[in-house]
């Protein structure tokens, strides 16, 4: 989970080159989450979408980087307690 919780806090300040490799590394809900969240800052919306299919999780439309992050970051913390 380390490895994702870096990634959330590269999305949270901007930096989703910085968070791409890192997901794209890890497997999961969680990480395909957070590679859907890439792709929709980079702009790729198709890829975007697929990540979301793999994560089993509905883009939101309209897509709000800020409030998606945030509730990945509660999502990761969330399985770490488990």
């Amino acid at each position: 989970m380390q490895d994702l919780e870096d990634a959330i806090r590269f999305l949270q300040q901007g930096d989703w080159q910085a968070a791409h490799p890192i997901v794209q590394a890890q497997s999961g809900p969680a990480a395909d989450w957070g590679h859907a969240i890439v792709h929709m800052l980079e702009g790729d919306v198709d890829n975007a979408d697929y990540w979301y299919r793999r994560a089993r999780r509905a883009r939101p439309d309209p897509f709000d980087a800020e409030r998606e992050i945030a509730a990945l970051a509660r999502d990761v913390e969330a399985q770490r307690g488990e």
